[in-house]
């Protein structure tokens, strides 16, 4: 569903190189990320949408100070954070030319209506709620409204939260909607992704459910695939020792790639139930071990364990008969090496 929405024909996972603040303030950066993203396979990159106005208070309060002991922007001032973070809106249209230039799909996080209003005049082709937005139900009224598919991410959310945020997108016009299992730390850590909520989420909401992944490394990404999910997204960066707000949890272009390339094959690996062989394993079920001739076996001798043996390959009798054929007479001459068949018991 959402895949028609955005006109992509392909069914594998629909993965998001997320650039948020790593263009380091140059948008020379930013259009080099847009390049390397290409490159790597990914089929869409986004951006987000805000100012440090419309985020928060250049104000110096206690409450506007990070404080949380293990997060990345420990000591930070909110506003100070947002001014390094946030991409230009002068910059949007430049960066969404270049993904269209080069065949992906540029998109973006709005964080407020103001926000939203711009981003329809660039035309963007669907909307992503970030996860510190989803209770944030006059700005997914707002997307809703344009009647373009709707990504939410999920982290830190409860389900009355999610289904808050669900029924406001639906009853607002939102058809299409894809929901992100996501863990709001930075990084996350796989033990607490909990990516087991993702075939759940799916059958309760009844939508397409994804990855938004802030771990390091691909597993967890790889491994949402075989749980349903149809979306990954991913953070991205050109190198992470140049730094950032978000570099040291962004994968780099070979990483990226890789994950590309793993999560295709995780999802062409699930394929459907099968207890048959495929048409290419037909030829190996003769490299199975049978029932052979391991002496010479002249016409009426006992058949026993000193003539024959089971063996690689598998042109003889199955080993299950082997049983069945101790004890009984030879019908026929066998010399060393014949597999075993019924015509000679």
């Amino acid at each position: 569903m959402f895949r028609e929405a955005v006109n992509s024909k392909s069914n594998k996972p629909f993965i998001i190189a997320e650039m948020s603040g790593n263009h380091n303030q140059s948008l020379d950066r930013a259009l080099k990320i847009v390049e390397e993203a290409a490159k790597t396979g990914v089929d869409a990159l986004k951006i987000q949408t805000y100012t440090p106005d419309t985020m928060t208070l250049n104000v110096d309060r206690p409450e506007f100070i990070i404080k949380d002991k293990e997060n990345l922007w420990k000591n930070r001032n909110l506003y100070d954070l947002y001014q390094e973070a946030h991409t230009p809106w002068e910059w949007h249209k430049p960066i969404f030319d270049k993904c269209k230039e080069l065949g992906i799909i540029g998109f973006s996080s709005p964080f407020d209506e103001t926000a939203v209003d711009f981003l329809e005049e660039l035309n963007i082709p669907f909307y992503k709620v970030a996860s510190f937005e989803i209770v944030h139900l006059p700005l997914i009224k707002k997307i809703a409204q344009t009647g373009k598919p709707m990504i939410i991410s999920t982290g830190m959310a409860t389900i009355d939260e999610i289904n808050d945020a669900v029924e406001t997108a639906k009853h607002n016009g939102c058809k299409d909607i894809v929901l992100l299992k996501c863990t709001s730390t930075y990084p996350a850590s796989p033990a607490d992704s909990d990516i087991a909520t993702i075939p759940h989420m799916k059958e309760l909401f009844d939508c397409e459910v994804g990855l938004s992944d802030h771990t390091l490394g691909l597993g967890v990404a790889v491994a949402s695939v075989v749980l349903g999910g149809t979306v990954i997204e991913k953070h991205f960066t050109l190198d992470r020792n140049d730094g950032g707000v978000d570099s040291t949890f962004s994968l780099e272009p070979k990483e990226m790639k890789q994950l590309v390339e793993e999560v295709n094959r995780a999802y062409e690996s699930i394929g459907t139930i099968n207890y048959k062989p495929t048409e290419k394993e037909k030829n190996s079920r003769k490299r199975r071990r049978s029932i052979y001739v391991s002496k010479d076996i002249k016409e009426g001798d006992i058949i026993n364990e000193d003539n024959i043996k089971v063996i690689r390959p598998g042109y003889g009798l199955k080993p299950k008969y082997m049983d069945d054929v101790l004890g009984k007479q030879s019908r026929n001459n066998l010399t060393k090496g014949t597999p075993l068949s019924w015509d000679d018991v």
